[in-house]
């Protein structure tokens, strides 16, 4: 590792040696670093491109090779159809007409007949109670 990636990685080291400099070399030091930092972004950036071209080149070689065009390639994707999903949606149920009336203490309770039983009535079928006997008389 050489003295300055030591520096980079440690800031306490950094300062340590800036502060054994004097104002005017330590500026020095600054400016030839950002020319280093600057042809080292220009060789990055030209790295870049020459790559991107590479990948055009090949591109083009693959579609000419091919016989496709970059017309063939602009075609919508066919649409994926959505899978349905198993889960039922908690809550968003309508309301069902009650199918069952039963008066204790001079209370009424309705129950629709899904689900568990309201306590009322399942006591009342534990007690020997039928469900006809609770069922509400269809009027049509």
């Amino acid at each position: 590792m050489s003295v300055l990636e030591e520096l980079a990685r440690s800031r306490v080291k950094a300062k340590a040696a800036a502060n054994k400099l004097e104002v005017s070399v330590l500026k020095k030091l600054i400016e030839s670093l950002n020319i280093a930092l600057a042809a080292q972004e220009k060789r990055a950036k030209e790295k870049a491109e020459r790559e991107k071209q590479n990948k055009i080149r090949k591109i083009n070689q693959l579609l000419a090779e091919s016989g496709l065009s970059l017309d063939d390639l602009r075609q919508p994707a066919p649409k994926r159809r959505r899978r349905r999903t198993t889960k039922r949606r908690v809550g968003k149920r309508r309301k069902v007409a009650p199918k069952y009336r039963l008066e204790v203490d001079g209370v009424e309770h309705l129950w629709s007949g899904r689900g568990r039983a309201p306590l009322v009535f399942a006591d009342y079928f534990a007690g020997g109670g039928t469900r006809e006997s609770v069922e509400i008389a269809k009027d049509s």
